[in-house]
């Protein structure tokens, strides 16, 4: 039986949901780099997952961008570090924080109308800096 990675209390997505592909890295690194396949593809079937609620998969959707594709597929490249293991742990950390985000549901904004006392506060506070504004002003000329 695989390992269950938790998102919260209540989700956890199974180890064998997610698939690795391990590439070369590119920038500096010198020999090494050019030698180990250290870079990280994780990819993960959030479209197809059956341990996602459908809100969370909606949700995805908009917070993902660009790294899941239209299949509901989600992509992290993870090559910051030379090992391939804290690449693992990287990509997975970025794959959890990306799911706990998708985890929280939005307050739903209800548009409300001022109070009569914002109101008039709103308006005693123009009249005063209007008084302030007319203090400044030239004295008018009479003639």
């Amino acid at each position: 039986m695989a390992a269950m990675i938790s998102i919260t209390p209540l989700i956890a997505i199974d180890e064998e949901e997610l698939s690795e592909t391990f590439v070369r890295s590119s920038g500096a690194g010198g020999q090494h780099v050019n030698t180990t396949s250290s870079a990280v593809h994780l990819r993960f079937d959030a479209g197809r997952s059956p341990n996602l609620p459908a809100f969370v998969r909606d949700r995805l959707r908009v917070i993902a961008g660009q790294r899941m594709t239209r299949d509901g597929v989600i992509t992290i490249f993870a090559q910051t570090h030379r090992s391939q293991a804290l690449n693992r742990k990287d990509a997975l950390e970025r794959l959890v924080d990306l799911l706990r985000e998708a985890t929280v549901r939005q307050a739903i904004r209800r548009p409300t109308r001022p109070t009569l006392a914002s109101k008039k506060r709103r308006l005693a506070g123009k009249e005063k800096r209007s008084a302030v504004k007319g203090l400044r002003r030239n004295p008018a000329k009479d003639e």
